[in-house]
Order: structure tokens, then sequence, then C-alpha cells
């Protein structure tokens, strides 16, 4: 049976960023070996939730305004830049796109990106710009979480 493919399952959606990709609103990356390693296995594909939602790299820094994640989901509140602009639409999008190609590959697993408007998972900033860090997910997150998704950050990942 001389040349035998081997056939890897994708098992997780991440945060581009954390596979090296300089997706980040300022146009870095935030590089997790363990998630390259992943992606380069073939078992994790790399997704930009805010690139996908129509956002340029760079791009102004942006929080939640008015809650979590879940609250944007379900209109209550809003993904506004630091300079004012409303980009809730643009999230909300890239979340829904998100969702589409984990389901798509029959990915129920997902690793994001820390404190990200998009990607944070359990903690984000508070909409002040000021550092200052709340409960709450992500735009992305609320939403995989509500599909029935398991998601973790990168953080909890490297502790394995």
């Amino acid at each position: 049976m001389g040349n035998q493919a081997t056939c890897r399952k994708v098992k997780y959606i991440v945060s581009s960023c954390l596979a090296g990709l300089k997706t980040r609103y300022d146009g870095t990356d935030s590089l997790c070996e363990k998630v390259r390693e992943l992606v380069k296995d073939g078992v994790a594909v790399p997704f930009c939730p805010e690139q996908e939602g129509g956002l340029p790299t760079p791009r102004e820094p942006a929080e939640i305004v008015g809650g979590c994640g879940r609250d944007v989901l379900y209109g209550n509140a809003k993904v506004i830049s630091q300079q004012g602009r409303d980009v809730t639409e643009k999230f909300i999008e890239g979340a829904r796109r998100m969702l589409q190609l984990a389901r798509s590959l029959g990915i129920s697993s997902a690793i994001l990106k820390s404190l990200s408007p998009s990607c944070g998972v359990k903690a984000i900033y508070d909409g002040t710009f000021s550092g200052n860090i709340v409960e709450g997910d992500g735009v992305a997150t609320a939403l995989l979480r509500e599909a029935g998704l398991t998601v973790v950050t990168e953080k909890e990942l490297e502790n394995d």
C-alpha cells in the first residue's frame, strides 16, 4: 500500500493572531507556539473574526461598551472604536462567519485570544480604554459558546 496519506481531523478553530498571523488591531500577532503547532499539524484552523467581519488591519482598537459579547449579540451593548466609531455589526458578522466555518468543519472547540472584544474568554476590557478588565466574553466567544462549542484561552492551553 505504498503512499498512505494520514488524514487528521481539524479539532479547533483558533484566533489567527495566536497562530502567528499579523491580524491584531495594531498589525502584530500574539504568537502562542502550542497554537502554531496545532495549525501546522492540521488539527487547527486560524480565523480572525474582526478581519472576516470586514475590518482592516491595522485598525483602531475597539472595546465592548455597555456589557459583554452576549449583550452585543442581543442588541444590549455595542462595540465602539477608541475614536467613537460603532463597529458592532462588523464584530457580529465576523462572529457569525467564525461559527459558520466551525460548523462546516465539524469543529466543537476553539482556542481564542484572551481579553479581545471578539475572542475574549471570561474576561474583556471594560469599554473605557483604560486597561480595566471585567468578567465577560467577547462577541465571537459568546456566539460560539451559545452554539455549544467549548472555548478556552491560549493561557489555559499553555497551562495544560
